[in-house]
């Protein structure tokens, strides 16, 4: 029997192979029983980031009317459903009236524009995804013109009124009775007022009226019989009355009172004790308020009374002119007279003269 020697080194390399072989087979056994016996895990992915809405811009121009260019207007950009902080953007126009904002994320807008001497403006829309909104150029009405006038009347103007108003009081709705004020703050007269006022008593048909009366009952009493009976008397009679009358109410109530600046009306106090009204009453047969506002001695009254007593001595009948006495006595008969009249003022007569203007009663001054 013949043996065949294999050779070591051929020997070894094929011991080497099967070795790797086994080692193989061995993990590849081990590894799919490990992968058997673990839970299966599924392993997600992060999602991949959602992509940001694409923010666009606003730009635009703005003009007047005419289309001239308004430089530093103010324009405010309002977003709703915001952060606060993000709500209202501002910018100011440039000097070729352009405004821009950018980096604006879509939504509704609104935009307000708004510039000295010009009406604002608004705009509203909404803003898509990388949208680049210019609308046409913004022009501004101009702002409407308010114009506060204040019209002030002068004193004149404010006596005239008051005057015109003291023209239409009439006791019963006939009798004059021009020389009263019902109003609380009397503005003084010009000197042409007082004339007027002077003027309009002596022409009125009731002083006409009056005088004829008084010149009959001193025709029925043979007062002054210098004068004679009949018509050629009651005629004398009669122009005398109204001359007293002439001279008593042009210069007590006209020419002295523009002379000393004097107003020749009764101001109606209205409030007050009885007594006290009866008073002011009275002492306003004496004491009058100048054209400044102040009360003093009622010298246009007193020497109007004189002068009318003096004048009167010229067409008198002789046997009737007793010079000074009668001067005196006409003076005091005319104080005694006013204060009467006055009483019958601040109680009665205001009480009978209908249509009064509306009035506030004044205190003393």
């Amino acid at each position: 029997m013949q043996h065949h020697n294999v050779p070591p080194l051929r020997h070894q390399t094929r011991r080497i192979f099967r070795c790797l072989a086994l080692c193989l087979i061995f993990g590849g056994l081990v590894a799919h029983a490990s992968a058997q016996q673990q839970p299966s895990q599924n392993t997600q992915l992060p999602s991949a980031p959602t992509p940001q809405s694409a923010s666009g811009s606003i730009r635009g121009t703005v003009t007047d009317s005419d289309g001239a260019i308004i430089a530093g207007a103010r324009i405010t950009l309002t977003r709703e459903n915001l952060a606060p902080s993000t709500q209202d953007q501002q910018t100011i126009s440039s000097t070729d009236g352009s405004f821009s904002f950018s980096r604006i994320p879509p939504g509704p807008f609104t935009i307000t524009i708004s510039a000295a001497g010009f009406s604002p403006r608004q705009l509203s829309g909404t803003l898509q995804p990388g949208e680049n909104y210019e609308p046409s150029v913004i022009s501004l009405p101009e702002a409407a013109t308010i114009i506060d006038m204040q019209i002030t009347a002068s004193p004149q103007e404010v006596a005239q009124a008051q005057i015109e108003g003291e023209e239409k009081q009439r006791v019963l709705g006939i009798i004059p009775n021009f020389y009263v004020s019902y109003v609380s703050d009397p503005v003084p007269l010009t000197s042409k007022q007082k004339f007027e006022l002077a003027w309009k008593t002596l022409i009125d048909p009731v002083t006409f009226t009056a005088t004829g009366f008084i010149a009959g009952i001193e025709q029925a009493q043979d007062d002054f019989g210098g004068y004679g009976q009949g018509g050629q008397g009651y005629a004398k009679r009669y122009a005398a009355a109204y001359g007293n009358a002439i001279v008593g109410t042009a210069i007590g109530n006209a020419i002295l009172p523009a002379i000393l600046k004097q107003d020749p009306r009764y101001f109606y106090k209205g409030t007050g004790t009885t007594r006290s009204r009866a008073l002011y009453a009275m002492a306003n047969s004496v004491i009058c308020k100048g054209d400044n506002g102040h009360w003093q001695p009622n010298y246009s009254g007193i020497l109007g009374g004189a002068a009318a007593g003096s004048i009167s001595n010229f067409y008198y009948p002789s046997a009737d002119r007793n010079g000074a006495t009668l001067t005196v006595e006409n003076a005091a008969l005319g104080i005694a007279g006013s204060a009467i009249q006055n009483l019958f003022q601040e109680f009665v007569v205001r009480k009978l003269t209908p249509h009064l203007p509306d009035y506030k009663t004044q205190s003393e001054n």
